[in-house]
């Protein structure tokens, strides 16, 4: 998340919780593009970016209980801390509703920028059916408010300003992570000017997208490159299966490619999976959670 200084009471209202998606799927949320265009007197880093969920996520499941709890199972589960400092029962207390007992399936990663700790807090909060904090929710967690209702979008500010995209292309993907937690922290303090310029204007139809993309940035990438070298050697692997575009999401390390075709990028996977068994390597399409069916199982 993008919060890690003191935390802020933002006075923008949360965006509706859309009830078209399967409530506890909690989808990757990958930066295809990540401007950092200033820094707040208090600290916080200005951002212009483009989000999408990936059709690969974590599962939540809910049901009414005496207190609030939390099990965690599935093949990322085994770090996932079980007690309230898991954002799933620190969003979920902020609702108004009796206790639940969760139950989390992670397979994405931890600390890997595509959003999963707040990708799951939101799923939490749509389990929950119930009213909460606006300031309280986005104080938690700046890409709670993206992932509550996840549909690509353009979000600026620190994370509060929120613009869905009328139209947008299903792009085919393949989402690497080199077993590496980066902490979001030390790569905003690499990042030696964090005054950039914003997005580009975007563009108005859904073909003119990925060359759009490839005209943008990640001006994180650099810097987490040169803190942890494992992301390099991802995007190059990533760029030799022959992608229209490699490039890392958030903070790192998980880093993306977008292929011509869902064959293109189940071959680059399995390519990917067999040169390097021991990293997370999962294709996807990338787009609005809610326009298609999710996986949530291995390759």
């Amino acid at each position: 998340m993008w919060f890690w200084k003191k935390k802020a009471q933002i006075p923008s209202p949360l965006p509706a919780v859309v009830t078209d998606v399967s409530p506890g799927f909690a989808p990757a949320k990958v930066n295809l593009a990540l401007h950092v265009t200033g820094q707040r007197a208090d600290g916080y880093h200005l951002l212009d970016t483009l989000v999408a969920f990936a059709s690969v996520g974590d599962h939540l499941t809910a049901e009414p209980a005496g207190a609030f709890s939390l099990r965690v199972s599935g093949p990322e589960g085994a770090e996932v801390p079980e007690d309230d400092s898991n954002l799933v029962l620190r969003a979920a207390r902020l609702c108004r509703g009796g206790p639940r007992k969760f139950h989390l399936e992670k397979h994405l990663p931890t600390a890997s920028g595509i959003g999963g700790g707040s990708s799951d807090a939101a799923a939490a909060v749509r389990l929950m059916q119930g009213d909460y904090d606006t300031d309280n929710m986005l104080a938690l967690g700046a890409d709670i408010p993206m992932c509550l209702n996840p549909v690509t979008a353009r979000v600026q500010g620190i994370g509060e300003d929120i613009t869905p995209l009328p139209t947008f292309p299903e792009m085919h993907a393949v989402l690497v992570n080199p077993r590496v937690a980066v902490s979001t922290p030390p790569v905003f303090k690499a990042l030696a000017n964090k005054n950039n310029p914003p997005l580009s204007a975007l563009p108005g139809k859904p073909e003119e997208f990925l060359s759009w993309l490839m005209d943008q940035r990640n001006d994180l990438q650099a810097p987490a490159e040169v803190l942890f070298p494992e992301i390099t050697q991802t995007l190059n692997a990533l760029q030799a299966t022959g992608p229209q575009l490699a490039r890392m999401s958030g903070s790192g390390a998980t880093c993306f490619a977008i292929y011509d075709s869902q064959d293109q990028a189940k071959a680059a996977a399995t390519d990917l999976q067999q040169a390097h068994p021991a990293w997370w390597v999962k294709p996807c399409v990338l787009g609005s959670a809610q326009t298609r069916d999710h996986v949530i199982g291995d390759i």
